[in-house]
């Protein structure tokens, strides 16, 4: 059984830094992809970052050169360095799992959500 297992939010002051962890475990299949989402009250649920099996990263527009994603493929454990955090960063950042299961089917799992809160 797969599971995600995320740390390292908190409340934090404009201008501040945190990182994020997320760690997999359980399950056999192949991992495609690991991701950070996040959802702000009232909101939809936004990607934030993402990196693939290669290493290849995607960001958002509003985090591009404040957060930086990384991967210990040995661990199953993927990181959201974020700095010079803004109020409208705070959100519930979710951990993303793509795994490749049998015949090719992507199956997709999701942590518990941490709570980052950026505030003065």
């Amino acid at each position: 059984q797969v599971q995600l297992v995320e740390s390292g939010g908190g409340v934090v002051q404009p201008g501040g830094s945190l990182r994020l962890s997320c760690a997999a475990s359980g399950g056999a299949s192949p991992i495609k992809s690991m991701g950070w989402y996040r959802q702000a009250p009232g909101k939809q649920r936004e990607l934030v970052s993402s990196i693939n099996n290669v290493g290849s990263t995607n960001y958002a527009d509003s985090v591009k050169g404040r957060f930086t994603i990384s991967r210990d493929n040995a661990e199953n454990t993927v990181y959201l360095q974020m700095i010079s955090l803004k109020p409208e960063d705070t959100a519930v950042y979710y951990c993303k799992l793509e795994k490749i299961e049998s015949r090719g089917v992507i199956r997709t799992y999701w942590g518990q959500g941490t709570q980052v809160t950026v505030s003065s």
